[in-house]
């Protein structure tokens, strides 16, 4: 696979974040999760987590954001004060809001928060997203029997994350990956995630040189991509967030191309 763009000390923060992650999550019980699965709601394409009850424990989630704070001002010291000054913002009440609004991907929340709190923009939804990813996951998990397909053009069917992430299994299957709670299903090959577009004429592989195990599947009808990676050929298999993280170029070269993870109908249809 192609080098990566990201920097090698971001990509590690991000794997010392994973294994927090992991750890966070095995912490967990699946009893805290109540699942109430509507089939009218899921047909319509409500998430499965939003019509799951989760019993989060607060004081844990406060925690968890002093850990991942610990963590950052070590892995990059100039970073620290900068990030500290969370430890003096957040209480349980304003806790209870951050996970209400990463779990709705409500950036607008998280932008207006550091503004009057006249920290950077990135620092909250980060903390409040990074923290909030072990219930997800654990929501995925244990709904894996349950979830296994996605309406094209409304994300995972477990979180709602956009579409794009795929990789090749097997004997070529298509399995699409969450970045975010890990969730996977199976798609077919030639298939649009973001509009369900089978038809070959108007799929298209754009290939990257150099990158052998890595494509970009777009679709002409919606102007939608997905990344696929053949990991069949790679000697350890990362997870699916640190593939989304290693592929971030080829997102680029796509978006360059006027493609996106969102999908609209052509204008000449």
């Amino acid at each position: 696979m192609k080098k990566s763009v990201v920097s090698k000390e971001y990509t590690n923060l991000q794997k010392e974040i994973i294994k927090l992650q992991e750890q966070w999550k095995q912490s967990l019980t699946p009893e805290i999760v109540k699942p109430s699965l509507d089939k009218a709601a899921i047909e319509a394409g409500v998430p499965a987590a939003a019509l799951t009850a989760i019993d989060f424990d607060i004081p844990l989630f406060l925690q968890w954001i002093d850990e991942i704070n610990d963590l950052i001002s070590k892995q990059n010291p100039e970073q620290g004060p900068r990030v500290k000054k969370l430890g003096e913002l957040l209480d349980s009440e304003t806790a209870i809001r951050w996970i209400d609004e990463a779990f709705s991907l409500n950036q607008f929340y998280f932008v207006s928060f550091a503004q009057e709190n006249e920290i950077e923009e990135w620092i909250p939804q980060f903390f409040a997203e990074t923290a909030l990813r072990p219930y997800l996951q654990l929501v995925a998990e244990v709904l894996k029997d349950e979830i296994t397909q996605a309406i094209p053009g409304l994300g995972c069917p477990v979180c709602g994350e956009p579409v794009r992430l795929a990789q090749l299994e097997g004997e070529g299957k298509k399995v699409v990956n969450c970045p975010r709670c890990l969730a996977h299903w199976s798609e077919k090959r030639v298939c649009c995630s973001h509009c369900g577009n089978d038809d070959h004429k108007t799929i298209q592989n754009i290939t990257i040189e150099g990158d052998p195990t890595s494509q970009i599947q777009v679709c002409e009808k919606c102007h939608g991509y997905v990344k696929v990676i053949d990991t069949r050929q790679f000697i350890s298999k990362p997870s699916s967030a640190i593939l989304d993280l290693n592929t971030i170029h080829l997102d680029f070269v796509a978006q360059e191309n006027g493609y996106t993870v969102s999908a609209r109908e052509s204008e000449s249809n």
